[in-house]
């Protein structure tokens, strides 16, 4: 580690985790997340409501603890880094006004990032700097998508095909993580979905129930190749469910969960590697919560070997939300000298994955 190299601080405040990182060019310092999860879990998924709220009241503390952690004050920091959007309208709002208030009380530059384009970056703390161009499958309880990645900072050549970051595809329906809550919902599984029906599938057969793979017929492949769909696969699920509680019979959680689970990692990195191999590129990227599937970790490296394609994974504390992948892209955007976003950094709930670098 270099003390030549950037120091930043990242807020990120997009759903329901207040995250702050800070991090020294690809060195983690310090990685401060305060949770409200258990807030929302009686109601089955995120209120926005209440994730607003519970930023407000942990964004000092949060901060306070990030530094006192990686030891190092404010005034040392190089820069702040936000995301600002895509998430969560007020949650958003909250992280965007504290780094604006830090940036200006500081006098340091801010950048306003892309919360997709972080999920990526986030991987050079891990792994060192990225491979460019590479593939990046980012998977969460919003977001299924598989993207091309040039330069993770945005840069490219002015146009939409030619940008830095662009979208080969995406969820039209539930996203992966989405459909973890509901499948875990109707089997009785906590909130969130995704670590219990992991740890349930473990117990259970994959091959027990044969549940349909979104989007995979030749139509569908012809108009959605690199698209996902999990919609049907969880209505799928629930009325296999209610069939049997019908006739009485007992629901074998742990092979609806593994079955399910299958389906869902099956397609993931069947669209994944195919994106991969039609653009001539070696390396896999995989990012977001789900990300930290054991099931999607296996699958992945074991058939993207056979196609001699390289699958980088960040341990799973850095897949969820965090600070730690905002502060990385901020410190990717100052190590490649990009122009700072202004004060008046807008929150963007449905900010397009091709804007890395709020102006």
């Amino acid at each position: 580690m270099s003390r030549d190299e950037p120091l930043v601080l990242g807020i990120e405040t997009s759903c329901d985790e207040t995250g702050v990182g800070i991090v020294r060019g690809h060195t983690l310092l310090a990685d401060a997340v305060a949770s409200s999860v258990d807030e929302h879990a009686r109601f089955g998924g995120v209120v926005p409501e209440v994730a607003s709220r519970a930023h407000l009241e942990a964004m000092v503390p949060t901060i306070e603890r990030a530094c006192e952690t990686a030891g190092v004050a404010l005034t040392d920091l190089d820069a702040i880094s936000v995301t600002n959007g895509p998430g969560l309208a007020g949650a958003l709002l909250v992280g965007v006004a504290a780094a604006k208030a830090l940036a200006l009380g500081l006098g340091k530059p801010l950048y306003g990032v892309n919360h997709l384009a972080s999920h990526v970056a986030v991987d050079q703390l891990e792994h060192g700097a990225l491979p460019e161009p590479c593939v990046a499958m980012l998977v969460s309880g919003g977001h299924s998508s598989l993207l091309r990645v040039t330069d993770v900072t945005g840069v490219g050549d002015g146009t939409p095909e030619g940008a830095g970051v662009v979208s080969m595809g995406a969820t039209i329906d539930d996203a992966a993580g989405e459909a973890f809550d509901k499948v875990a919902r109707v089997l009785g599984l906590p909130f969130p979905g995704g670590p219990h029906i992991d740890k349930a599938a473990r117990e259970g057969s994959q091959v027990a129930i044969d549940f349909p793979r979104g989007l995979t017929s030749r139509r569908d492949l012809e108009r959605h190749r690199f698209d996902y769909s999990f919609s049907g696969l969880k209505t799928a699920v629930a009325r296999w469910v209610e069939a049997r509680e019908r006739s009485g019979e007992p629901v074998p959680v742990a092979d609806v969960a593994a079955s399910f689970q299958e389906a869902v990692c099956d397609v993931l990195v069947r669209k994944a590697l195919d994106a991969a191999s039609s653009e001539g590129i070696e390396d896999l990227l995989i990012g977001g919560g789900v990300a930290a599937n054991s099931r999607l970790r296996y699958l992945a490296e074991e058939r993207a070997a056979s196609l001699g394609i390289r699958v980088r994974v960040p341990r799973p504390g850095l897949c969820t939300d965090n600070g730690a992948m905002v502060a990385a892209l901020g410190a990717e955007m100052v190590a490649r000298d990009r122009v700072p976003s202004s004060l008046d950094l807008p929150a963007d709930s449905s900010l397009p994955v091709t804007d890395v670098l709020a102006g």
